[in-house]
């Protein structure tokens, strides 16, 4: 990750999901991230609808042009993009991978304009719609509204393999004085 922001989301995130595979929603509290709140948002992960923004901060939705509630994510981008973004988001969702793309856009003053979107999973509940979270980060001013977003690179975010300890021979004292060693087979 290279934005600052993006960092400190998914590091709070990645706290907040513990040794799980990611946290519930209920486990994101906005304050902890207030300063982030601006381009932060949430994502129902309902394929047939076009994973409809569910929540979005205010400068999120100046860039995009407005309010943007429950209008479609891949809509924002451009046609060549939507088949690939869909396709990010539906692995976020179903495999819960974080995954972070490069983007960029028109911007209104006529230059083009690049971020970094951060996606992020959350646990999926009972009786509860699936959804996700996300970070749009801007590097540098960016006058909105934007033209369509284009996606440059991306990547999903596997967790860190566990330290392998090596295997030692262990003594597993059984029933009276029996002495079991298990070893490499």
């Amino acid at each position: 990750m290279k934005h600052p922001s993006n960092r400190d989301f998914f590091a709070y995130w990645d706290e907040r999901r513990g040794y799980g595979r990611a946290p519930d929603r209920s486990d994101i509290e906005p304050a902890a991230v207030r300063e982030l709140l601006g381009d932060i948002f949430v994502l129902s992960c309902d394929v047939e609808a076009g994973f409809p923004f569910r929540m979005a901060g205010t400068r999120l939705c100046a860039l995009l042009g407005g309010d943007v509630k429950s209008q479609s994510f891949p809509a924002q981008f451009a046609p060549q993009s939507r088949g690939e973004i869909e396709e990010i988001v539906t692995i976020v969702c179903e495999e819960m991978l974080p995954a972070i793309a490069g983007i960029r856009a028109p911007s209104s003053d006529g230059s083009t304009a690049h971020f970094e979107l951060l996606l992020l999973p959350f646990n999926a509940r009972a009786h509860e719609p699936i959804s996700l979270t996300g970070l749009l980060a801007p590097f540098g001013q960016v006058q909105g509204p934007l033209g369509p977003l284009e996606i440059v690179s991306w990547r999903y975010m596997h967790r860190p393999p566990e330290r392998m300890v090596p295997r030692a021979l262990r003594k597993l004292a059984l029933a009276r004085g029996l002495m079991v060693y298990e070893g490499l087979r």
